[in-house]
This record gives structure tokens, C-alpha cells and sequence, in this order.
């Protein structure tokens, strides 16, 4: 918990980090940062900070928590699987395919605060799972990758081509993209949620869509 209070305050200083049961997923704790901090006018300093690195990490996206709670209500989908949390950002759709029963969970996040965040939250849930920087060099092993808000920007949408090539089945969770562009992904769910703490957003950005692409079944033409 240190680890992530520091990490924290070079970017907030006065800021601090609050363990909070998820609502939609109550079974899941995170430290997230507390809702206090979301109402005031921040610095020039502190906007410099956000800008150039947002601790995105802080807060549990609507798309994570929709994964989460699909996953919990249905842990067929990860039960005795080696699953790969893309982008996991505070780990919440890993730790829930932990808790559902996950062989062994991978959390990949280019961003060394977020995996700190995932290991602590990790622990806050009694779940193991382990953490690297990059999908080069992952075991060929995997069978489930996970990716939740992770397409918010085009230029990341090739990664829906390149999961199809690591693992046999992906499932994605995203608000922002409007239209799947890959035929190999079905859509399996639509949830509308709030991120927490909650950022005010439209229900344009809270009406989470949730993907599969998978071997055992055909996409429809």
C-alpha cells in the first residue's frame, strides 16, 4: 500500500488511496483513489502531472468492472484456464478471474504503476496473480485473453487481430468502440455502469459492450 501512496503523490500530493468494495462486484476490493479528490480544482502543476502520467490505475473503469462481473457470473468462462489480463490497469478483471477459478493469471500493463496496483490489489483480495510489462515473450500456453477499455484509441484496434493470434479465445469489454471491426468477435453482453470513482460521464461512455471470439464458435457473416 505504500508502494501505490507514493506512486500516487507525484502526481497528487495531497491525494490518497481508499480500499473500495466494488459495487456491481462486491466480492472485489481496490484501493482506488478517494472520491474526495475528484471535487476540486486541481493545480497547473498537478493537470502537467495528469497529462503527462495519468495514473489511470486509481480508478476501476466501467469496462474493467463489467468484465469483472461477467466473469464472476459466469466463471465457466476462465475455470482451470491460463488467462492473460491485457491493459489491466488496477487488475480488477484478473483478480475476478482468480476468484473464479483461473489455473493462473497474467497481468500485462506497459505502465509500472498499474502493476504495482495489481499485485497490491492482488493481495487485498487473497488471489495470486502475476504481473508483466509486455506480451513478447508470454508462454504459448494461454488460453483466454482478457482486454477491457483498452480500444479507447484507434491506433490500438490492431490488438483485436493480434490477440486472435495468441490464445484461441479473447474477451472484450469496451464502452468507446462503437462498432466492432473484426467479424471473429460476437457480441455475448451489454451492461451500463459508472467508473469508480465516478467521473460524471455520459451514458454514452457508461453503456459497456462485452465481446468473444472464440474457436468453438463460428462468426456470423
Amino acid at each position: 500500500m505504500e508502494t501505490l501512496s507514493r506512486n500516487l503523490q507525484r502526481i497528487f500530493p495531497d491525494s490518497i488511496l481508499t480500499p473500495t468494495r466494488l459495487p456491481l462486484c462486491p466480492e472485489i476490493s481496490l484501493f482506488l483513489l478517494d472520491p474526495v479528490n475528484m471535487h476540486r480544482n486541481f493545480s497547473p502543476e498537478e493537470i502537467r502531472a495528469i497529462l503527462s502520467d495519468p495514473p489511470y490505475w486509481t480508478l476501476c473503469w466501467a469496462s474493467g468492472q463489467a468484465m469483472a462481473w461477467h466473469i464472476l457470473q459466469n466463471p465457466d468462462t476462465v475455470k482451470g484456464k491460463r488467462v492473460l489480463d491485457f491493459g489491466s490497469g488496477s487488475g480488477v478483471a484478473g483478480i475476478a478471474a482468480a476468484m473464479a477459478g483461473a489455473l493462473k493469471v497474467i497481468a500485462c500493463d506497459l505502465d509500472d504503476d498499474a502493476l504495482d496496483a495489481t499485485r497490491v490489489n492482488s493481495l487485498l483480495n487473497n488471489v495470486t496473480v502475476h504481473t508483466c510489462k509486455s506480451i513478447e515473450g508470454l508462454p504459448d500456453d494461454i488460453d483466454l485473453i482478457l482486454a477491457a477499455d483498452v480500444l479507447y484509441d484507434r491506433d490500438n484496434h490492431h490488438f483485436l487481430e493480434a490477440f486472435l493470434d495468441l490464445a484461441p479465445e479473447v474477451m472484450v469489454a469496451d464502452s468507446r468502440l462503437r462498432n466492432m471491426p473484426v467479424k471473429a468477435y460476437r457480441k455475448i453482453g451489454e451492461i451500463l455502469l459508472c467508473t469508480i470513482p465516478d467521473l460524471n460521464e455520459s451514458d454514452e461512455f457508461n453503456r459497456v459492450n462485452i465481446y468473444l471470439s472464440s474457436q468453438n464458435f463460428s462468426p456470423a457473416s
